[in-house]
């Protein structure tokens, strides 16, 4: 069953060692995502399983110890799913670049409360098949807590990596509104189409966790909402 959820953007730029200068326009976001990830620590989890957008047709599972890097964004900064004492050594698996960020997160946060692994969805997944491996992450242990990773628009202003779009803000506004109030019917009615369109990476990610969350009775509360760089970044608690 879930417990409790954590939603956070996934910007390579959100480790300093990334962004020239440390990004300090994003010291809001990380403090926001310390803030949710101590949520979830908070809840004891019997287990947590970080969900984020992927390249591809299938869901990819990720266990724990998989290895992940930033070398594709120019820093030899290597990072690990899951650090807790004693665990499983790395594996050969490469993180994709939102599970890589999510490891940073959990490593800077100091993460050693439950077991982690990983889910890679692919961006184009139908928002049925998406609430359907959300139920069965839930199911899968007693308690249950997810890192949810994902951006919103990537369309807000004029430099934005996918250029303006109107009806950007507009989008960015009903899943910030979801997020922080828990609405699971929301998250699931979200348009796959319209968000594909709007580079929203974050859209299945969101909807995984709308399908774990069916009956759990979770609040909400959102942390962070704001578009530095014309992407739409989102923080938001569950429990």
């Amino acid at each position: 069953m879930l417990v409790a959820a954590a939603v956070c953007p996934c910007p390579p730029l959100l480790v300093p060692e990334v962004a020239a200068g440390a990004a300090p326009e994003l010291d809001g976001a990380r403090a926001a995502c310390a803030d949710a990830l101590g949520v979830l620590a908070a809840a004891r989890p019997d287990r947590l399983v970080v969900v984020g957008p992927v390249e591809g047709s299938a869901p990819r599972r990720y266990p724990e110890g998989t290895a992940g890097s930033f070398r594709g964004f120019g820093v030899d900064r290597g990072v690990r799913l899951g650090a807790r004492p004693g665990g499983p050594a790395a594996a050969r698996d490469e993180l994709p670049p939102s599970l890589a960020v999510a490891a940073w997160l959990l490593e800077r946060t100091g993460w050693a409360d439950a077991p982690v692994e990983g889910l890679g969805v692919p961006e184009s997944l139908p928002s049925e098949r998406c609430a359907e491996a959300g139920a069965d992450l839930a199911g899968r242990d007693e308690r249950v807590a997810l890192l949810v990773m994902g951006d919103a628009s990537a369309c807000r202003t004029l430099k934005a990596p996918g250029y303006l779009d109107e009806r950007a803000a507009g989008f960015d506004a009903q899943v910030a509104r979801a997020l922080g109030a828990a609405d699971v019917a929301a998250l699931k009615a979200l348009d796959a189409s319209l968000a594909h369109e709007l580079k929203a990476g974050g859209r299945a990610p969101w909807q995984v966790l709308a399908g774990a969350a069916g009956g759990a009775g979770l609040s909400g509360s959102l942390l962070y909402d704001d578009a530095p760089y014309g992407v739409g970044y989102l923080v938001a608690a569950w429990s």
